[in-house]
């Protein structure tokens, strides 16, 4: 084989595999701005509970419309931030939403689920 044949064979692979190696995996969730949402919260001195509620089912609307998963921790804080604003009803939603996906958060879930009840 000429060596112009092997360097036009080798350049097409090469190209080939770079086509291949620039498409990034899909997300398993949908995080959307959970990570600030999470600062936003731990910092607290930025913007109130609704606020930061509001954001969230916003959020979770366009996850849910584009068929993304919510990510760990997601319902709970959610629920988190409606119990705390006193919406026993949404923060009870939430956090067994949490539980059935993702059931190795059952034990944090019902200690939360207990606690506000105690409140």
């Amino acid at each position: 084989m000429s060596t112009r044949i092997k360097t036009l064979a080798l350049l097409a692979t090469l190209l080939a595999l770079t086509g291949c190696a620039n498409k990034a995996p899909p997300l398993m969730y949908g995080w959307n701005g959970y990570e600030k949402n999470l600062d936003t919260y731990f910092r607290g001195d930025r913007e109130s509970l609704d606020t930061q509620s509001k954001r969230m089912e916003e959020d979770l609307q366009k996850m849910r419309a584009a068929g993304q998963a919510t990510p760990p921790g997601y319902q709970a804080h959610l629920g988190l931030l409606h119990g705390k604003q006193g919406d026993l009803a949404r923060f009870q939603r939430h956090l067994q939403a949490e539980k059935a996906q993702f059931p190795e958060s059952e034990t944090f879930v019902n200690f939360l689920l207990r606690k506000f009840k105690s409140n």
